[in-house]
């Protein structure tokens, strides 16, 4: 599903933030990928999201190398994707049901599927009632819940959560991840970039260490040991 090859990217005048990684993740997977700030686990993310390109090597999601891709095919691609981020990042004047909603209006999806769609993501997550409720009226982990919504609301292949429990207490955080324990039981390939310690050391998944944009240990069932 996943496979990075000798992967390198490097900033103008900087030091690699990713130097020479190999990854390989397979079609329904939970990998947690941590290490401190500047580790290198975000611009991971990036180069998946075709956010950034690799200054070396080869990235391929699904069968696909992403370094022959054109700009015009980017968006297509990431359709194959669902995004969750540490910030929300919610429409703060419409609705829930309109945030989720906006996903499938903007692949063109018709009404009768939007209408279908839509309430069955925020029953799966515990907010079909709060549909109408707009973002400020909603606590941090009830706003996440609704982008982990609208970040599913399409059936995406793959699932990238960038520091999604980052803003959340432990409890709303602990719910948060069972959500993304669920969606990857339904045969969702997640991968999750994270600092918390006691989530991944909790729930025994994959665990992808990195260190200065390297890779330094790559784990089943592992642990968050790694110190900087």
């Amino acid at each position: 599903m996943i496979d990075l090859i000798d992967v390198s990217k490097t900033y103008s005048k900087g030091q690699p933030a990713v130097k020479n990684a190999d990854l390989h993740i397979e079609k329904g997977e939970f990998v947690f990928i941590v290490g401190n700030s500047g580790s290198g686990k975000s611009t991971l993310i990036k180069l998946l999201l075709k956010e950034l390109d690799a200054s070396s090597g080869t990235v391929m999601v699904d069968g696909i190398d992403l370094r022959n891709m054109k700009r015009r095919q980017v968006a297509k691609y990431r359709r194959k994707l669902g995004v969750v981020f540490q910030d929300f990042r919610l429409l703060k004047d419409r609705n829930v049901y309109e945030n989720v909603a906006f996903a499938q209006r903007v692949i063109g999806r018709p009404t009768r599927v939007i209408r279908k769609r839509v309430p069955e993501m925020l029953t799966l997550v515990g907010l079909a009632e709060k549909y109408k409720a707009r973002p400020k009226e909603l606590s941090g982990g009830e706003q996440q819940r609704v982008a982990l919504a609208r970040a599913l609301v399409n059936r995406p292949d793959i699932l990238l959560a960038d520091e999604p429990t980052g803003n959340l207490d432990p409890q709303n955080a602990t719910e948060i991840m069972r959500l993304l324990e669920e969606i990857n039981n339904r045969g969702t390939t997640v991968v999750v970039v994270t600092h918390n310690k006691e989530i991944v050391n909790a729930m025994k998944k994959r665990v992808v260490a990195m260190r200065k944009g390297v890779i330094i240990s790559d784990e089943q069932e592992g642990e968050y040991h790694y110190e900087d």
